[in-house]
């Protein structure tokens, strides 16, 4: 199966500092097969003959721990889960000057209903779409301090999910379509 790990909070703000090359390399050595990195903010696409998710990040945390002495979630998502995303992704979606569209990825622990309930979207500003454990968000950049998405980093479940703008997301999948 052809994954993607996205781990949280690493590179950011000069804490938890985490080579690329090292993380591949420390994926590499717990048995990953085809394994690449993406942008320093702790983007690991490869494949696994383990299908237990749970198995999976078990496996990669520990050797993160192992490897940098650093605690860090493994969030994993599949190609079948990333195509449905892309799926639903709106194509006029951008990361750009005019408008901020990011991709929120939730754990598994974390109900649709929970996300509903805690998120504040403000329907004449904020475009929301949700998808499972995931939560698609845009907003005109003119418009993003007035945007209710923008009190999320105060709330709890903030620290259950780990973000990505569209234009990761759609790189990260197209890594994932190369692999054999």
């Amino acid at each position: 199966m052809i994954y993607v790990a996205l781990l949280r909070g690493i590179n950011v703000g000069g804490k938890n500092k985490v080579e690329m090359k090292q993380l591949k390399c420390v994926f590499e050595q717990v048995g990953m097969a085809q394994v690449s990195t993406y942008i320093n903010s702790g983007n690991v696409v490869f494949k696994s003959d383990i299908l237990s998710v749970e198995s999976l990040s078990e496996i990669l945390e520990q050797a993160i721990v192992k490897h940098f002495a650093l605690s860090i979630k493994v969030l994993l998502r599949n190609i079948e889960q990333l195509e449905q995303l892309m799926m639903k992704l709106p194509d006029s979606w951008q990361n750009n000057k005019q408008m901020k569209s990011d991709v929120l990825f939730c754990w598994e622990d974390v109900s649709p209903a929970d996300l509903k309930e805690q998120l504040t979207i403000k329907p004449a500003i904020d475009d929301v779409i949700f998808l499972n454990q995931d939560v698609l968000w845009h907003v005109e950049r003119e418009q993003v301090t007035r945007s209710g998405m923008m009190r999320l980093a105060g709330q709890s479940i903030y620290q259950k999910m780990t973000v990505r703008n569209v234009n990761t997301t759609r790189k990260i999948y197209q890594l994932m379509q190369q692999i054999k």
